[in-house]
This record gives C-alpha cells, structure tokens and sequence, in this order.
C-alpha cells in the first residue's frame, strides 16, 4: 500500500506507520549487515529510509519481534507478536490512536496477505484497538479515548494473484515456495477474495515515489541482486492497465454498492463505533 501513503502524503495528510516487530526473524546477506549491529537495526534503518522517500509522518514501533513464518522456531520466542495476546497488542495500538486522532486506519486483511503470523496478528489486535479505542471503559492507561472514522483493510483482486501465480515461472519464480527463504505458499490466497469497497486511483508520481521506497528495502529484495520479484510486480501492474490501492471498508459497514474513490470520504461524520466481536 506504499502507492497509497505517497498519494495521501503528497496531498498534504499527515500519515504515521504503525509497525509491530523489528524484524529480526529476517535473514541478510553478511555484507548488507555492514555496520549493523543486528538484522533488526538494519531493518529500522531501512524502514526510515522508505518512510522518509513516502513522506510520512513518523513510524512508531509497538517493541514485539519478528515471529517468523508458520511453524519456525520463532513462533514461540516469548518476545515474538505470535506469543502476544492480541488484546495487549490492541491495547498498545490504542495508545497510538489516543495520541494521533487518526481519521482513517489502514491494516491486513484477515489472512494477513501472504498469511504471515505477525500479519494476522496485527490485523486481529488492530480491529480490536478500533472497536476499543472509543471507549472509555477499555484502556483507560492509554489517554483518553477518541472516535475513529474508518477502518480499511488494503486486499488485492483474485485476478491478480490468479495472474501472480500463472507469470512467477516466468521469472524464476515457485509460487508454492515464495519468497527469500522460500516458505511462502501464494497459491494458498488464490482462493480468497475480500470485496472492494474501496479504489484509489494513483498517479505515476504515486507509483514512482513507492518503488523508490521499495527499493530503499534492499535486505528483503527491494532492490539490487534480489529485485526479480520487485520487477515482476512492476510488470503485472502494467498488465493491469491502471494504477490502482484496492480496500475493503471494514467499518462503518459500507451500504450500497457504490465504490468509494476517496479513503477520507465523509470522514467527519462520526457513527457509533462497533462493539468487541461486531
């Protein structure tokens, strides 16, 4: 959703990146960790480089680590997001909305993208926060409460991923083993499909802006020797014939069929916040 900060950030709103662990699950060829301490300083340094390149506000560190993907080791390091329960998760997300008012929150879908645990976790403890945030009897430690306005998950099409899958082989790639250490199975997402609620339309300025932030991400494959991937999706987005964010409006309940073309519509009038499990 880089494409989607820069567009927003660029039109004046002040936009802050929450982000849950410091990456240390991560591996890192030995000479990109030249004159870092550890894999997780490298990575705040390039977390601040993107953020920078995007315009954002600031980026604000919840302090869990990396949990790895499914069944590593990592999953059970009792720092790890995955061994956090997520209303103690939620609850430090609040303090961050208490602090800043946001108008509109951005997170993962359910499946947390490519289903990576710390994804879903932040996604679980982020709907919390939103339903919590408001109340003044839940958190009462973390300031006091405020009414958010919108909460959108950020998805892709399923004839995306479809055409994710069917164009990987054509660059190297093994959509049943993904990724830098090969652990991720994209043709598990094919068969989920979030609605949209929501379309943003983006500038080239937009998409240069997020790949020039992409490739400050250098240790994940942002640029350099490991950009295949980040050139694939370049390439599939030409496929596409549009710059577009797509969303899906978790709440207020979208009414009607009508796609909003504006995350910040009608922001300002304030609803009910939803109830624990609505």
């Amino acid at each position: 959703m880089g494409s989607t900060l820069a567009h927003y950030a660029a039109r004046g709103v002040k936009v802050y990146y929450i982000c849950a662990t410091g990456g240390e699950a991560g591996t890192v060829d030995p000479e990109q960790l030249k004159g870092y301490a550890s894999i997780a300083e490298k990575r705040r340094a390039e977390m601040a480089a993107a953020a920078k390149v995007l315009g954002l506000a600031d980026v604000i560190y919840l302090g869990y680590r990396d949990s790895g993907m499914p069944g590593s080791p990592d999953n059970k390091h009792p720092d790890s997001l995955a061994m956090a329960s997520i209303p103690d998760a939620a609850g430090r997300i609040v303090k961050v909305f208490r602090n800043l008012k946001p108008d509109v929150v951005i997170t993962h879908d359910a499946g947390g993208g490519y289903g990576h645990p710390d994804h879903v976790a932040t996604h679980k403890a982020t709907v919390l926060a939103v339903q919590s945030a408001g109340d003044p009897g839940k958190y009462p430690e973390a300031g006091a409460p405020c009414q958010l306005s919108r909460l959108y998950f950020g998805v892709r099409t399923q004839r995306f991923f479809k055409m994710m899958v069917k164009i990987m082989p054509l660059f190297g790639q093994d959509p049943r083993h993904f990724g830098r250490n090969r652990d991720i199975d994209l043709t598990r997402i094919v068969g989920t499909q979030y609605p949209i609620h929501a379309t943003v339309r983006l500038t080239k300025q937009d998409f240069e802006t997020r790949n020039r932030a992409a490739a400050c991400h250098a240790s994940q494959g942002g640029g350099g020797r490991a950009s295949g991937l980040f050139r694939m999706l370049m390439f599939m987005e030409r496929l596409r014939g549009g710059r577009r964010d797509y969303f899906m409006r978790a709440y207020p309940p979208p009414t009607g069929s009508r796609q909003e073309k504006d995350l910040f519509e009608g922001v300002r009038v304030l609803e009910e916040m939803p109830g624990p499990g609505s």
